[in-house]
């Protein structure tokens, strides 16, 4: 089970963002199998990089997408999906994802470096 952020702090940008695990104000996507889970996560996710979401951001402090619009999108994308393309740009994007988060954690280490060295 997938979860679908319709609202979540300005700053992180995170307003149509797919994730993994809940956070206050999203909302759920059921599949039946894992892989049609995987494949609708990294939709969303392109979807979400792509900035297909960006026009539908409603909430001037706190942005936040409507489920109503948020299915909008997705169906639209749906139309237009081609399984051979989406296959290749599903694959391409979990690279990137794994890399970001990768690079994420080096970012995590040198900050603690630093700390530890300017207490020592």
């Amino acid at each position: 089970m997938d979860y679908f952020s319709e609202r979540a702090s300005w700053r992180l940008g995170n307003s149509g963002k797919p994730m993994h695990q809940p956070c206050p104000n999203c909302f759920v996507i059921i599949t039946a199998t894992q892989t049609t889970r995987a494949s609708f996560y990294y939709l969303c996710l392109s979807l979400k990089v792509g900035q297909f979401f960006a026009y539908y951001l409603k909430g001037s402090v706190i942005p936040f997408i409507s489920i109503s619009d948020a299915k909008k999108v997705i169906n639209s994308a749906l139309q237009n999906y081609e399984a051979q393309k989406w296959q290749m740009k599903v694959e391409k994007l979990k690279k990137i994802t794994v890399f970001e988060e990768n690079l994420k954690q080096q970012l995590a280490t040198i900050s603690k470096l630093k700390i530890a060295l300017l207490r020592s």
